[in-house]
């Protein structure tokens, strides 16, 4: 048997990534619902439609500084016609002449003003932006058209009928859905919410993760790698994804290869996790001491976790299941940098958004044009840090950072993930693959 044979006779027996997502995240349950205040509702998930009570705007007002008006009054004034907004005013001796329109200022209306007022024929009411329009008026004369006048003003370009008019429930009409269970709350969507009336909306919370780094090699930050030391990247990396998707992200540290430290670490985690994930010992080797604990099915207080070999480049074995009494689910991830991260956006993330109660629970992906020829490994699915760009006829273009997946150089560059399937061992330049687009707030 050729070793290309050999190569693909072992991923056979690898669980296909897509078969083994789906059994993961059927096993999640989104968190149960809370009622925030809007000042705490951003960053969180709707649990549930948010419906307008009120529309808005909720009255008439002024767009824009400047003269309410009627603009019968203004249309039908002796030599007074429509002037477009562009060019300058006209003014005697130009062409296009208009003769001013002159009106009576009857009074001044501010954002503030909440006495119903009636405009009568020939007067106007000066307003600022904001302000509630008064009745009959359907027009709003920018101030630079007129002469400012305080107690009677001329205008010398008439603007069309509604110009200058904000209609109540322009915007949004009482009874309208402004978001669908499952939307993330935004700056902007707090801002309609709390134009419309609403004061408290039902969230999912934010999940909290613990990140726990495994290894007796492993030392913090601060120093450089030995032989027989490895700095602790991953905890560190895994805390800033974690936050990066919304979550309230707990950074524990290093847990060396102690069973009994292990167990009791993951006990006292359940109490302040909702989704705790581990790093590292997910192998078959004599030092894979979290495969060796956390799969035991003997009734230990750690255990069941199951680890499965799955059709993924980088990282296939990859480990999810519960921990303590309140069966905490857990993701154990591969000690490698690059294949901790690549993990984390595989499996760790869409769990982290069925969590919070998110749609989608996927990165966004699009088809995209391979500008550099690849080979991927047979029988897996490569996750490939690639940039990504927008081609000026529409569309996208990809092209593979140096070093593969390994690297964290290349993860650190990229903005996109190139995916290529499990039966895919080479991609031509010039061909459409599949790309994940990350988002990178830069």
């Amino acid at each position: 048997m050729t070793a290309t044979a050999d190569a693909e006779a072992a991923a056979n027996e690898l669980t296909p990534l897509a078969d083994y997502l789906g059994s993961v995240l059927r096993r999640l349950r989104a968190l149960p619902p809370l009622d925030l205040d809007l000042t705490q509702a951003y960053g969180n998930t709707l649990a549930e439609d948010v419906v307008a009570p009120h529309a808005f705007p909720a009255f008439e007002q002024a767009a824009i500084d400047g003269y309410a008006a009627r603009w019968e009054d203004l249309s039908l004034a002796r030599g007074a016609g429509y002037a477009p907004a562009a060019g300058p005013l006209p003014g005697p001796g130009r062409p296009g002449e208009l003769r001013p329109v002159r009106l009576n200022v009857v009074g001044d209306l501010g954002a503030a003003s909440w006495r119903p007022v009636r405009l009568t024929p020939g007067a106007c009411f000066s307003v600022a932006a904001g302000s509630p329009l008064p009745s009959t008026a359907d027009v709003v004369v920018p101030v630079e058209w007129t002469d400012q006048g305080m107690a009677a003003v001329e205008i010398y370009r008439v603007p069309k009928r509604g110009y200058g008019v904000r209609r109540a429930g322009a915007e949004v009409a009482a009874g309208d859905l402004l978001a669908r269970a499952g939307t993330y709350v935004s700056p902007a969507l707090v801002a309609i919410f709390a134009a419309t009336g609403i004061g408290h909306v039902v969230v999912r919370p934010s999940p909290r993760v613990v990140i726990v780094a495994t290894g007796d090699e492993l030392v913090d930050v601060g120093r450089a790698s030995q032989p027989g030391q490895v700095v602790d990247t991953n905890s560190h990396a895994l805390t800033a994804a974690a936050a990066e998707v919304g979550a309230l992200a707990y950074r524990v540290g290093i847990c060396d290869d102690d069973p009994e430290a292990l167990r009791g670490l993951l006990e006292d985690q359940t109490l302040r996790a909702d989704l705790i994930v581990t790093t590292g010992g997910t192998g078959n080797g004599p030092g894979d001491m979290v495969r060796r604990i956390l799969s035991r099915r003997d009734g230990s207080r750690a255990g069941p976790v199951t680890f499965t070999e799955v059709a993924l480049y980088p990282g296939t074995a990859l480990g999810f299941g519960t921990v303590g009494a309140e069966e905490v689910p857990v993701v154990c991830l591969p000690g490698d940098p690059g294949a901790a991260l690549i993990g984390f956006e595989v499996l760790a993330r869409p769990a982290i958004q069925l969590l919070a109660g998110a749609e989608p629970v996927f990165r966004p992906s699009a088809r995209a044009h391979l500008l550099e020829t690849v080979s991927s490994p047979a029988g897996l699915r490569e996750f490939r840090p690639a940039h990504v760009a927008e081609r000026r006829g529409g569309g996208y273009t990809v092209q593979p950072l140096r070093g593969g997946p390994h690297t964290l150089i290349g993860l650190a560059d990229a903005n996109g993930l190139l995916v290529l399937g499990e039966r895919v061992t080479s991609a031509a330049a010039g061909s459409t693959v599949d790309v994940l687009l990350l988002d990178r707030r830069r």
